[in-house]
C-alpha cells in the first residue's frame, strides 16, 4: 500500500472512532455514576418502567464499548504514523519519474 492510503485510512478510523463515541457514548456514561452513587444499576425503556440490572454486567458494557472506540483511536493513529514515515516521491528511481525533469536518461530521437 502506498503512504496515502495508510494516511486516508487513520483518518477514517479516527473520525469514525470519535463518530461511534459522540452518538453512542451517552448511553453508556452514567453505569459508574449509579454505581457509585446509588449502588443499584437501571435500564430505562421508552415504554415502560426502568428495570433493575446487575451494575457489573452494565460496567462491562461500558468498559467494553471504550475499548472498542480506543482501539479505533489507536489503530488510526498507528496508520498515520506509518503513512508519515513511509517511503515518498523523493525515493522514486530516475528511471520511473514522470514530467518535465523525468526524461534525462531516456534516449532522444
Amino acid at each position: 500500500m502506498s503512504d496515502m492510503r495508510y494516511i486516508i485510512i487513520g483518518i477514517v478510523f479516527i473520525f469514525s472512532g470519535f463518530l461511534i463515541l459522540s452518538v453512542f457514548g451517552h448511553d453508556y456514561q452514567i453505569a459508574n455514576i449509579e454505581a457509585s452513587e446509588f449502588g443499584e444499576c437501571y435500564e430505562d425503556y421508552d415504554d415502560k418502567e426502568p428495570v433493575t440490572v446487575n451494575c457489573s454486567s452494565k460496567i462491562f458494557d461500558q468498559t467494553l464499548f471504550f475499548a472498542i472506540v480506543i482501539v479505533l483511536i489507536v489503530s488510526g493513529i498507528i496508520s498515520l504514523v506509518k503513512g508519515i514515515k513511509g517511503k515518498w516521491d523523493n525515493e522514486v528511481k530516475s528511471e520511473d519519474m514522470v514530467g518535465p525533469s523525468g526524461d534525462k536518461n531516456l534516449e532522444k530521437d
